[in-house]
């Protein structure tokens, strides 16, 4: 089998597309996602915050991280593009972190340029560490990798605190230092969105989320305006969230179950989770 950042690197080297990885914070969502047909997944930091009770705000260990990634990562084929937030410390813990993640078979990460405690990208009053700080994590997570393959996305939060061009400036000095993948993120205005893919020294990533900082694009026109990764983490958990919460409105006011927004049986849960191959699986059980 094509190790996954192999297959992620391939996807990434066709002429004039994009790869769309819609984001996950399990591996319930993970399998939704591959079965949609989608060519990859990206693990959300927010969204596995939101679904452990906690706000998007570095609360969450390495190990916490990992641990949902790992299950992620196993229950698709399809390559996993994971989030590391600031690497969980200086340029060792950033070594360390490289490794913990390769070692769950993701197809690789990005580390951002936010002093720890992180936020949320798309909320204000982000703390921005030093560019050279910043550099010095990404030669330690390109020095740290095993596979030549495993993907460096090298973030920028800069654009609310020290403005646009000071963002793609930090972005093309990752990439200097070995980054694989630029990532601007929350760029404010169409005209940025646009600016981005020629200015950026190196493939781009964007991050499209209702209600953020940055306009709603959709997937195609971004593809055609130069991108190779179009992340979309906020869906899952603003989706499951609205969903739910309409659902147990319902239940609370009438007493009955709602029907879902889509009819949908118990063996169709059981079928997202391929329980199929399970069956098939039983002929080594004995009695």
């Amino acid at each position: 089998m094509t190790k996954p950042t192999s297959a992620l690197r391939a996807l990434l080297a066709r002429d004039g597309q994009a790869v769309f990885a819609p984001g996950a914070y399990d591996a319930l969502l993970a399998k939704l996602v591959e079965k949609q047909g989608f060519e990859a997944v990206y693990m959300t930091g927010a969204g596995v915050s939101g679904a452990l009770g906690l706000p998007d705000l570095g609360l969450l260990s390495m190990s916490e991280i990992t641990d949902v990634l790992r299950r992620m990562v196993k229950a698709v084929k399809v390559p996993v593009i994971a989030d590391a937030d600031t690497g969980y410390g200086n340029e060792l813990n950033v070594v360390h972190a490289v490794r913990e993640f390769e070692a769950t078979g993701c197809a690789g990460l990005h580390i951002e340029d936010q002093e720890f405690p992180k936020k949320c990208g798309h909320l204000a009053d982000k703390q921005i560490a030093p560019l050279d700080e910043y550099v010095r994590k990404i030669r330690a997570a390109v020095y740290a990798r095993q596979d030549p393959d495993f993907l460096i996305i090298a973030r920028s939060d800069a654009r609310a605190k020290l403005g646009f061009e000071e963002s793609v400036r930090r972005v093309n000095a990752a990439l200097d230092a070995g980054a694989d993948i630029g990532f601007v993120e929350a760029p404010e205005t169409m005209e940025e969105v646009e600016a981005i893919p020629k200015l950026v020294n190196g493939p781009c990533m964007i991050n499209i989320v209702r209600g953020g900082m940055t306009p709603i694009v959709s997937n195609f026109e971004l593809q055609k305006m130069g991108y190779k990764i179009v992340i979309t983490p906020g869906m899952a958990l603003m989706t499951v969230i609205t969903a739910y919460e309409a659902c147990l409105k319902g239940l609370k006011e009438t007493g009955t179950i709602p029907e879902p927004l889509e009819a949908l049986s118990i063996v169709g849960v059981l079928e997202r989770v391929d329980i199929e191959q399970w069956e098939a699986d039983r002929k080594f059980v004995s009695g």
